[in-house]
C-alpha cells in the first residue's frame, strides 16, 4: 500500500517539474529518518537547485502550490532547505489498510524463475545443514510468488555421484547383500545408510585400493546397467521418499525433482560437452596430473585469478562425468537451451513431477526460465562460477548473468544442542559442533523435529496441564515447525549459526514461537471482546471516522509500519537476504506487545479510543500473518 502511494506522489511530482522547468526527474519520495519530518519526504528541490538555477527552498515552495495531493495524504510542508514533508491522513491510511491485503498478489504470469533448492544426496538422512538450504529457498519460492512471480521449484536429486555409490559399495561389497536383502531392510533406511557411509569412508582409510569398488559402482550407475545401478536405483529412491517427508514436515514442496541419471540417460550431457567441445571451451589434456580428462581452462579469466590449478576437470580419464559438467548440462536444459527434453511422470503417489527416461505426454512446462537461481552452500561458489563459465564460453552471456547462486554459510551446534543431541564431545574448541556427513558426525534432521517437537509438547503442557493429547501433539507440532524455521531465516546468510534448542524454542526472544504468541495474544483480544458483548471487529467505515487526535504517535508507527510488508519482501527477495523479513516481523511485533501494555483495549472504556487501538491491533495481525505465511510459520489457535 505505501508503495502505491509513494509511486502516485512521485508520478504528481515529475509531472509539476516538468510543467514548471521542462526537466525530468525521477526521485521518489522516501521515508524520512524520524517521524516529526512527515511520513514521506522528497529531497529533490535540493538536486535541482543547480540545474534550474534557483534556491531549493523556492523550489519546493513552487513544487507544493500546484500539486494535487492523491488521496490519503493531508499536507505537504516545505521544511529546511527545501524537503517536501507529506503528512497522511491517518483515519484514511488506516482504513485502507484494514480494507486491503498487506501484499496484493497479483496471479503469477510473465518471465518464469526457477529456484532449485534442498538437492540432499540420496545416500543418507537429511541433517540439520540440509533444513537451511530447504527452509531458505522455499521463504524465497513464498516471497517471488507473493510478488506475484511465476517460480518453478526443482529439486535436483543425485542418483549417480559418489556419494551414493558409497552406499551402493557398502552393500554390496562390505555388507554382501543383493538387490532383496537391501529392499527388505526396515524404515528408517535413511538412518541404516547414514551409519554405512561413515562405515565405507573407514573401510577405504583401512585400505585404498577398495576405491577401485567405487570406479566401478560409477561406471554402472552411470551407464544405467547392472546389480549396481540396479541397488543405486532402490537406494537413491528409499532415500528421496524418506527425505520428502521430512520436508513435509517443515512444508517445504517442491514441483519437479530433476534426476542426475536422466541427465545422462537422456544424453543432455553429451549434447553439451559436444558443444563446449566445438566451441573450444573445454580440451583434453594429454599430460600431466589431469592426463586423458577434458578440462576447462579459466586461467585467463579474472575470476578464477590466483588460483593455483585454474583448470576445472569436465570429464575424467575414466570416463566419468563430475558433478560441474553434468550442472552445466543441467543448467543449459534450465534456460531452455537444448534441443531436448524430459520426459515426466508422477513420484509415486507424491503430487511432485520427477523427469524420468520414459514418462507420460501429459504434464507441466518444465524448464525455460528467464531467471535461475540456485541455493547452494557458499563451499559450491567455485563451482557455481564454473557453471556460468560454461555459459559463457557458449555465448549465451545474458543466461549467465541470470544465473544466480543464493549463498549462505552452515549450520552447527551449540555446546548445549550438541549435548543434548548426544555428540557433547565432539564440540570444536567448545565453541560448537560442524558436522560431518563423511565421518558420521551430525545432527539428522528428524531426530531435531522431533527433540523440538518434544521440548515444546513440555513447555505447552507446563502452561496447560488439562489439554488433550491430541491437541497437545497438534499445537507442539506447529510451534517446533515455526522454531526451526524461524532459527533458520532469521540469521544473516554470510553467518555460520550455531543452533540452540533454548534459543529457538523461547517464546520471549528472537524466535517463531514469540510471533506466534503475538499473533494469538491479539486473537485472543478480539475473542475477549466478543465474549463481552464488545464490538470485536473495526470496519474500513468506522475507521475512516476515527478521530485524528486519537492516533497516538506510537500508535501511528504501527499502522505505518505495518504497510511496508510488500516493500521489505521485495528488497529481502530481490537482495537474497531474507533474515530481513524475520527482523521486520520481530520488530512489528515487539512494538505491538509494547503498545498491549501501554494501549490496553479489554479495559479502555471509551469506545472511539477502543475503535483507534483495536484498528491497529487488526492491522498488525494482517501484516504480521501475511510475514509468518512467507516465513512458513503456522500459527496455532492458541499457545
Amino acid at each position: 500500500m505505501l508503495t502505491a502511494l509513494r509511486d502516485s506522489l512521485a508520478e504528481r511530482i515529475q509531472a509539476r517539474i516538468e510543467a514548471l522547468y521542462g526537466v525530468s526527474h525521477t526521485a521518489r519520495p522516501e521515508v524520512p529518518p524520524r517521524r516529526e519530518l512527515g511520513d514521506l519526504a522528497f529531497p529533490g528541490a535540493l538536486q535541482l537547485a543547480r540545474e534550474v538555477k534557483k534556491n531549493p527552498r523556492q523550489i519546493g515552495e513552487e513544487i507544493a502550490a500546484g500539486l494535487e495531493l492523491p488521496v490519503g495524504v493531508r499536507e505537504v510542508r516545505i521544511e529546511g532547505p527545501g524537503f517536501l514533508n507529506f503528512y497522511l491522513d491517518r483515519s484514511t491510511f488506516a482504513a485502507a489498510l484494514l480494507r486491503e491485503s498487506p501484499i496484493e498478489t497479483t496471479s503469477a504470469e510473465g518471465e518464469k524463475i526457477i529456484v532449485e533448492h534442498t538437492n540432499i544426496n540420496p545416500n543418507k538422512a537429511a541433517h540439520i545443514g540440509h533444513l537451511r538450504n530447504a527452509v531458505l529457498g522455499d521463504v524465497l519460492v513464498r516471497s517471488l510468488r507473493a510478488l506475484g512471480h511465476r517460480v518453478e521449484i526443482q529439486n535436483y536429486i543425485d542418483d549417480t555421484g559418489v556419494q551414493l555409490a558409497d552406499v551402493v559399495v557398502g552393500f554390496a561389497d562390505l555388507r554382501g547383500m543383493d538387490l532383496a536383502t537391501v529392499s527388505a531392510l526396515p524404515e528408517p533406511f535413511d538412518y541404516t545408510c547414514w551409519d554405512l557411509y561413515a562405515e565405507v569412508g573407514r573401510w577405504y582409510e583401512d585400505d585404498p585400493a577398495r576405491q577401485e569398488f567405487r570406479r566401478k559402482t560409477l561406471h554402472e550407475l552411470e551407464a544405467g546397467n547392472g546389480l549396481r545401478a540396479d541397488l543405486g536405483r532402490l537406494i537413491a529412491r528409499r532415500i528421496v521418499s524418506r527425505h520428502l517427508k521430512t520436508m513435509r514436515r517443515l512444508g517445504v514442496d517442491y514441483d519437479l525433482l530433476t534426476r542426475e541419471s536422466a541427465i545422462l540417460g537422456l544424453e543432455f550431457f553429451s549434447q553439451a560437452f559436444e558443444s563446449l567441445r566445438q566451441a573450444g571451451a573445454i580440451r583434453l589434456e594429454t599430460d600431466g596430473k589431469n592426463a586423458g580428462c577434458w578440462v576447462m581452462p579459466l586461467a585467463e579469466s579474472s575470476e578464477f585469478a590466483g588460483l593455483e590449478d585454474p583448470d576445472k576437470v569436465i570429464v575424467r580419464s575414466d570416463g566419468t562425468v563430475t558433478y560441474v559438467g553434468k550442472d552445466i548440462a543441467y543448467q543449459l536444459w534450465k534456460f531452455g537451451l537444448l534441443d531436448m527434453d524430459f520426459r515426466y511422470r508422477y513420484w509415486n503417489e507424491e503430487k511432485v513431477w520427477e523427469s524420468v527416461l520414459d514418462g507420460v505426454d501429459d504434464h507441466p512446462d518444465f524448464g525455460r526460465a528467464a531467471r535461475v537461481i540456485n541455493v547452494i552452500d557458499t563451499r559450491q561458489a567455485y563451482l557455481q562460477k564454473v557453471v556460468r563459465a560454461g555459459l559463457e564460453r557458449l555465448n549465451h552471456t545474458e543466461e549467465a548473468a541470470r544465473s544466480i547462486h543464493f549463498a549462505y554459510e552452515m549450520v552447527a551446534l551449540s555446546p548445549a544442542a550438541a549435548d543434548q543431541l548426544g555428540q557433547g564431545g565432539a564440540t570444536d574448541d567448545g565453541k560448537r559442533l560442524e558436522m560431518s556427513g563423511r565421518k558420521g558426525i551430525g545432527v539428522k534432521a528428524d531426530d531435531l523435529l522431533d527433540q523440538l517437537e518434544a521440548k515444546s509438547r513440555d513447555e505447552i503442557a507446563a502452561r496447560d496441564a488439562e489439554l488433550e493429547s491430541q491437541e497437545l501433539e497438534e499445537r507442539a507440532r506447529l510451534i517446533a515447525r515455526a522454531a526451526l524455521r524461524f532459527f533458520m531465516v532469521k540469521t544473516t546468510t554470510n553467518r555460520v549459526i550455531a543452533f540452540d534448542f533454548d534459543e529457538a524454542l523461547s517464546f520471549e526472544g528472537d524466535s517463531g514461537p514469540y510471533l506466534q504468541y503475538s499473533l494469538v495474544r491479539a486473537a485472543n483480544i478480539c475473542r475477549r471482546l466478543s465474549e463481552e458483548g464488545l464490538d470485536s471487529e473495526v470496519s474500513p467505515q468506522t475507521a475512516a471516522e476515527i478521530p485524528a487526535e486519537l492516533w497516538d504517535d506510537d500508535l501511528w508507527e504501527l499502522i505505518y509500519q505495518t504497510a511496508e510488508v510488500r516493500d521489505r519482501i521485495e528488497v529481502a527477495a530481490e537482495s537474497l537476504e531474507l533474515s530481513q523479513i524475520a527482523r521486520f516481523a520481530l520488530d512489528l511485533a515487539q512494538k505491538f506487545n509494547a503498545l498491549y501494555h501501554r494501549h490496553p483495549i479489554l479495559q479502555e472504556p471509551d469506545p472511539d479510543r477502543r475503535a483507534t487501538r483495536l484498528a491497529a491491533t487488526q492491522a498488525f495481525s494482517k501484516a504480521l500473518r501475511t510475514l509468518c505465511e512467507i516465513m512458513g510459520l503456522p500459527v496455532p489457535e492458541r499457545m
